[in-house]
């Protein structure tokens, strides 16, 4: 629990602030852009991952000033789409935010990505980027309400992850490319699991229809065509809604 400098509560647990408000403007009115669904996708594939092989002991050792004592009650996806609407940073943020944490790791090996130091590292990472990216900003106090923690913890967080990566900010555009590539092949990869679950359920519904136990394959096909058009459609287009930035 910290206290902003206006002496507003936040929580990272419930990421709510105690009372108005209104000191903070929103952005409505626009569509929240897939670079999010594809960085949630990315991030919570990681944090599982690293979450069956860690030791919680030397999580919490090593992670330091971004350990939590317990695991946010918000999701990673809501988190990122709170940290969006209520900053209006650009899409491309959230590319950079996550070459600057696989950097991180890629310094310090022993520093793992886990639920409970997941949410501070892409508050700072994403605020990082968006100073170094955006011209123009909010300042620490804002991103420490929108983030749910005291602004003098994410002046100290700033510092410790500007230190651990050196102040080596610049990311090169092929570099870029390469993180954007890989962001859009882990949404696309989900989407089509999604896919080949909703057929395995589609078939086994049509065939406890039939009571012969032969299922009607057109509306199996049928039910299957949509989504795979739907997503051609969405890939085609590129909407991703990231723009390589040089």
């Amino acid at each position: 629990m910290g206290r902003s400098q206006n002496g507003l509560e936040c929580s990272m647990d419930n990421v709510s602030i105690t009372g108005s408000e209104s000191s903070i403007s929103t952005s409505t009115g626009k569509e929240t852009p897939r670079i999010l669904c594809a960085l949630t996708t990315a991030i919570e594939r990681l944090v599982s991952r690293n979450e069956m092989c860690i030791d919680p002991v030397s999580t919490c050792r090593a992670s330091g000033l971004y350990h939590s004592m317990r695991r946010p009650n918000i999701s990673v996806s809501k988190y990122l789409r709170r940290i969006y609407r209520y900053t209006s940073c650009s899409p491309s943020c959230f590319v950079l935010g996550f070459v600057y944490i696989d950097q991180l790791v890629h310094k310090h090996p022993d520093f793992p990505i886990v639920w409970l130091n997941i949410h501070r590292l892409l508050l700072t990472s994403i605020m990082v980027a968006t100073k170094f990216l955006d011209d123009l900003h909010h300042n620490n106090a804002f991103y420490a309400k929108v983030g749910g923690i005291s602004v003098l913890e994410l002046n100290n967080l700033e510092l410790d992850f500007l230190f651990k990566l050196k102040f080596q900010l610049q990311v090169t555009p092929v570099t870029y490319e390469g993180y954007s590539t890989h962001l859009e092949r882990e949404l696309l990869l989900a989407e089509q699991q999604q896919i080949e679950r909703t057929f395995s359920i589609s078939f086994d519904c049509e065939r406890d229809e039939e009571s012969n136990g032969t299922p009607d394959t057109s509306k199996v096909y049928v039910k299957l065509l949509n989504p795979l058009l739907t997503t051609y459609q969405l890939w085609s287009s590129k909407c991703l809604g990231i723009e390589l930035k040089r």
